[in-house]
């Protein structure tokens, strides 16, 4: 058995702990401070609070192969505009909602950079053998150079975008780019960066669409003072998934808007020093793995330790490092009086095993060993325990459990789940299907011309012709023609983001940004259509002409 050190020590440390927690407050204070004036200081580089890290190439090689060489094959023009949009729903929800996220990212650290001589020289070194066979590569150079010279060494183009935080229907734009002049072929240029908004906004999605079945759960099984506990129910275990830093913090962030917990801390660190003030957005609690238990001679050492240092609190232990059976029916009950002593919050986290039968598993042996209550709705609360699964966990498996557990008479509050892979990784661009396509064009002399693709082998992938706006109508994002008379006098959604340089105050604080989503998720029905009637002519129109027979393709 461990030994244990006397109160007074651990009293004692208690007390150096709030010391220390106090100067950290005064640090986090100066810290936020000084992020607000652009700098974090000589201890605290600006991009490790940010939290990322990204590989050393110049802006002019930040785009796939071809759009180096597009500002030759556009046709010359006065303006274009390109948008981009999110074609399907996430799979299998019977839902077409999504959550619009990280485009700050893309701006803040990209298309807002300001460019120098040096990209481009860089660039031409690289271009000069990177066509086939290493021969030379095309590229605007020319044009790279007019706007360092002319615009400060700032990307030429406007950027209006959806605000962070924003629920949308399929199809609505969540961007739309803008070029003029001889800068016209430069539009899509940074479509390559603007595109990747497609990965936190996925994220954001997936993790709402989890939160709906949470909270369908908590309604029919949890009484309201308990209802605080929603937002602590879905934990983020998908760091070590990741391919990067910066994808974990990025996709961490996106599930922050919908809950608190975390155990990707680059993530909760950058929302709270870097977009949120210093205001905390995310949190964890202490936690075994299996090397800490089989490090002891016995998994109850393990479990007395912990309780000792951390007993009075939340705290989790994993439970299937040799036998998870043997571990709930002979282990536990040789933990009750020290856990009980200390009064805190046991959860129990098996590994392995079928993901359901091992959360009811351990939900009785923890109503066997700790008992229980009857809340008000008639379910069963374990005194002072639970379970956590993040072993196997997806959405649909998620659901699957909560199922089962209110089936057994257990609440919803019991469990807690954490998603890794199935939450932070095994997402792709294809997952609802985003693209930014070119939809307006103007020649010289004033002609003006409606761009839509409408390829007939794939009409899911018909775009959206001509200058485009978004705008609230009846609490609907509704995309309209711009310009449109029956638009007139609604609230534009669409703000910009970026007019051929950085825009001040463009976007909100990570406070803001969840209370938007949680506003407008909550009152944006599900499956609507937001292509308008104006919209849905001019594409009928194109399309007859094209000879194809569809109806609406937005429908």
């Amino acid at each position: 058995m461990a030994s244990g050190r006397p109160l007074q020590d651990i009293s004692e440390q208690n007390e150096a702990l709030k010391r220390e927690n106090a100067q950290l407050y005064a640090q986090i204070k100066a810290l936020s401070q000084r992020l607000a004036q652009g700098s974090a200081g000589v201890g605290y580089p600006l991009e490790l609070v940010a939290g990322l890290r990204t590989l050393e190439a110049p802006m002019s090689v930040m785009a796939d192969s071809y759009k180096a060489g597009h500002f030759v094959m556009y046709p010359e023009c006065e303006s274009m505009s390109a948008y981009g949009e999110f074609r399907s729903p996430f799979p299998n929800r019977g839902d077409n909602r999504f959550v619009f996220y990280g485009i700050r990212h893309y701006i803040d650290n990209f298309v807002g950079r300001k460019w120098t001589r040096a990209d481009v020289d860089a660039a031409e070194a690289f271009y000069k053998t990177h066509n086939a066979g290493f021969t030379p590569y095309p590229f605007p150079r020319d044009l790279f150079n007019k706007f360092i010279a002319e615009n400060d060494g700032y990307f030429p183009v406007m950027v209006e975008s959806l605000p962070e935080g924003s629920v949308a229907y399929t199809h609505t734009p969540v961007f739309v780019i803008t070029a003029e002049g001889e800068y016209s072929r430069l539009v899509t240029f940074m479509e390559t960066i603007l595109t990747m908004v497609w990965y936190p906004s996925c994220v954001a999605t997936l993790s709402r669409f989890a939160k709906d079945k949470i909270k369908q759960c908590f309604e029919k099984s949890v009484d309201e003072d308990a209802y605080f506990l929603m937002d602590s129910r879905l934990h983020d275990f998908g760091f070590r998934g990741c391919t990067c830093v910066e994808q974990a913090v990025l996709g961490g962030m996106a599930h922050l808007l919908n809950f608190e917990g975390s155990d990707t801390m680059a993530a909760s660190y950058h929302g709270q020093f870097h977009l949120n003030g210093g205001r905390p957005v995310g949190n964890s609690i202490p936690a075994t793995e299996h090397s800490v238990m089989t490090a002891w001679e016995t998994e109850e050492e393990a479990i007395k330790n912990e309780i000792e240092h951390f007993g009075d609190g939340a705290f989790s232990v994993v439970m299937d490092s040799y036998d998870y059976d043997s571990a709930l029916d002979v282990v536990l009950p040789k933990v009750k009086e020290a856990k009980e002593k200390k009064g805190g919050y046991m959860v129990l986290r098996p590994d392995s095993g079928d993901p359901i039968e091992q959360v009811i598993k351990g939900l009785k042996a923890a109503e066997k060993t700790f008992g229980c209550t009857t809340n008000g709705k008639g379910y069963k609360v374990v005194n002072g325990a639970g379970v956590i699964q993040g072993d196997g966990i997806n959405l649909e498996m998620m659901c699957d459990i909560l199922d089962k557990v209110l089936e057994e008479g257990y609440a919803a509050n019991n469990v807690v789940f954490g998603m890794g892979g199935a939450l932070l990784q095994k997402l792709n661009r294809d997952t609802m299907s985003f693209a930014t396509k070119l939809s307006h064009a103007v020649y010289p002399g004033g002609k003006e011309r409606d761009v839509m693709k409408t390829p007939k082998s794939a009409t899911s992938k018909c775009s959206l012709p001509g200058r485009l706006s978004v705008v609230r109508e009846n609490g609907v994002p509704m995309v309209y023609p711009k310009g449109d008379p029956a638009a007139k006098g609604l609230e534009s959604v669409l703000k910009v983001v970026y007019n051929k340089r950085p825009v001040q105050g463009a976007f909100d604080d990570v406070d803001t940004i969840k209370a938007r989503v949680e506003r407008e998720w909550e009152a944006l029905k599900p499956n609507g259509n937001p292509i308008s009637k104006q919209l849905d002519a001019k594409i009928k129109s194109i399309l007859a002409a094209r000879g194809h027979t569809a109806g609406n393709t937005k429908e």
